[in-house]
């Protein structure tokens, strides 16, 4: 089973293999440079030599990185969707020279203006970016958990987006269980899952399922509500991480944990608890 968590890339980005190594990690997510700011540098080779090296040297088979926080591709603002789509490529880009498998990117707001601007504005900057990085990164659209003006809380639009994007073959779905949990897809029991998987599949197709972020939920089911806990700890709960971990087209897929770091549980904990929860 690939299991992993987002590691931090401080000190220099190759340091995130060593640290999902120390964490007995199969499997590992991270932003590919400071997620907070515009601006960045690009890669040394040095540094990509490193991380590759390591990669290699560990036997991970299967990354992601995460989009950072500030680009927005559903902005109906031209400067903020022009700025979000240079992103896009660099990060395309990058997880291309770091031998990444997934770029995870949300897919924004449409701030008011009409989830049809929203949706159109994703399926131009999809398909601009993956005809513009010709390299073997998949995209993966993250449900979102359909705070206000959001795009992509529900499994008809990234269906529908999916359905827009030229090159197919490089796109995919990570599924983040916090977020469809907020979205309004139960997941607290094996029954619930069965259905929410069995809806994903004849709205977008369990094939296009690439990743699982696993988050409890602090916010109830349909509360919209953002927000991480530790698994088994939130509104989801140990029967519903029990039943996801054991779903069948889950088992294969990277499985990322994103939950908080604090006095009642870290990364080692969380990990201990989805293996044991896994049977494993």
């Amino acid at each position: 089973m690939l299991i992993g968590v987002h590691v931090s890339i401080a000190g220099s980005i190759d340091k995130a293999v060593d640290r999902a190594k120390e964490l007995d990690c199969t499997t590992f997510q991270i932003f590919t440079r400071n997620p907070r700011g515009w601006k960045f540098s690009p890669l040394k080779q040095e540094d990509i030599d490193a991380f590759v090296k390591k990669l290699k040297a560990y036997e991970f088979k299967l990354t992601a990185a995460h989009m950072p926080y500030l680009p927005n591709v559903s902005s109906p603002s031209d400067e903020t969707y022009e700025k979000s789509l240079e992103v896009l490529k660099a990060e395309l880009s990058r997880c291309g020279q770091l031998k990444i498998n997934y770029l995870v990117t949300h897919l924004g707001s449409h701030l008011g203006k009409g989830l049809e601007i929203g949706l159109k504005r994703v399926i131009d900057a999809c398909n601009e970016a993956l005809s513009s990085v010709d390299n073997n990164v998949m995209l993966l659209l993250e449900i979102t958990s359909g705070t206000k003006n959001s795009v992509g809380y529900e499994f008809e639009q990234i269906g529908f987006i999916i359905d827009k994007i030229e090159q197919k073959d490089r796109v995919g779905v990570c599924f983040d269980t916090c977020h469809a949990f907020a979205a309004g897809y139960d997941l607290r029991n094996e029954k619930a899952v069965n259905e929410t998987f069995r809806l994903f599949d004849k709205i977008i197709g369990l094939s296009k399922l690439k990743a699982i972020h696993l988050n409890d939920s602090k916010g109830k089911l349909g509360s919209h509500l953002d927000r991480h806990e530790h698994i088994g700890l939130g509104f989801i709960g140990e029967d519903g991480f029990r039943a996801i971990l054991n779903y069948k087209a889950v088992g294969e897929l990277p499985l990322i944990l994103e939950t908080p770091v604090d006095s009642k549980r870290d990364w080692v904990g969380n990990l201990k608890k989805i293996r044991e929860l896994a049977g494993i």
